[in-house]
């Protein structure tokens, strides 16, 4: 009975992980969570990206460091556990 809670704790975990990681490092431009607006009129919203790319796309842009986005946007490249927890975070905000 408790594998079938293991799943869901560890999507909360990497899900509040990846929170985390982009309160630190995204949030002074972009809105992170599911109602808050943009400070930088270029940076979009984490709960829009869908719309504009598929999620799992972005695995490669955080592995090699997304240098491109709102021109003023600095390089970062997360580890592979940064991505799979950021990706997760992002994944969980998408409106259908």
């Amino acid at each position: 009975m408790l594998l079938g809670f293991v799943p869901s704790a560890l999507a909360d975990s990497l899900t509040e992980h990846g929170r985390a990681l982009v309160e630190v490092n995204c949030a002074r431009c972009h809105a992170i969570g599911k109602t808050d607006k943009s400070s930088h009129p270029d940076a979009p919203a984490f709960r829009t990206l869908s719309k504009r790319y598929p999620i799992a796309d972005l695995e490669e842009a955080f592995a090699e460091g997304i240098s491109t986005g709102h021109p003023d946007m600095p390089e970062w490249i997360a580890s592979p556990d940064q991505i799979e927890a950021i990706i997760t975070y992002i994944g969980s905000l998408q409106q259908p």
